[in-house]
């Protein structure tokens, strides 16, 4: 689903706290996905919907809220699992997460405007950051300068650790978020940066993250 943005939020071992708490999940067990894997599968319906966190509640299924044009329902309430299977023509649940984790291979991605700038340049592409589905947004000179982090990187009270780089699939050219489709930028990305952009971190320090907080590595 579409996400939200945030002024401030805390940051726990597993990333930001509330994100990808809960999945559409079949009768496989698998996600509601723009691909296939093995955790998930191909649903493209599911970016007709967005998620939000209700402000000042604590996290858990009452808080979290999903809309579509259709309407608006609390996780949790059976409406919402009828409206999303019939969008997604399939049987599915809003669950928690449990055994099987909603994130792939980091707690933090991270992306920075200086790459964003480069992209669209180069590609064409109109590399709008939601399209990455990336947490951070970072104020950047150089392109793809993140990549090139070695040390652990300090936000405010926050500590981060470079992950390495993340590999892009074709949810990044889908009409998603409020963001159309209107050029392809997974093809490029492939000939000229192994299809390869933006950074995962794991989170060394938990503090509190907020908008215009200077970054430090």
């Amino acid at each position: 689903m579409g996400g939200e943005a945030l002024a401030s939020v805390a940051l726990d071992s597993r990333g930001l706290v509330g994100d990808r708490g809960f999945a559409v999940v079949d009768e496989e067990g698998r996600f509601a996905s723009g691909k296939n894997t093995r955790r998930m599968v191909r649903r493209d319906g599911i970016f007709a919907f967005s998620a939000r966190t209700l402000p000042d509640a604590v996290v858990g299924s009452s808080a979290v809220v999903a809309s579509s044009p259709n309407g608006e329902w609390a996780v949790g309430d059976p409406a919402l699992d009828a409206e999303l299977s019939r969008a997604l023509d399939a049987p599915v649940r809003v669950l928690a997460e449990s055994t099987t984790p909603h994130f792939d291979d980091g707690a933090v991605s991270l992306i920075g405007t200086a790459t964003l700038d480069w992209c669209r340049r180069e590609f064409g592409a109109d590399a709008d950051a939601r399209r990455l589905r990336a947490n951070l947004l970072v104020e950047t000179t150089e392109p793809f300068e993140e990549e090139h982090w070695e040390n652990q990187v300090t936000i405010g009270d926050v500590v981060l650790a470079p992950a390495g780089r993340i590999e892009r699939c074709r949810t990044i050219d889908l009409d998603q978020d409020g963001v159309g489709s209107n050029t392809r930028w997974l093809q490029p990305l492939g000939r000229q940066r192994d299809t390869r952009v933006a950074i995962y971190l794991d989170v060394v320090t938990q503090g509190e993250l907020a908008v215009g907080q200077d970054l430090q590595t």
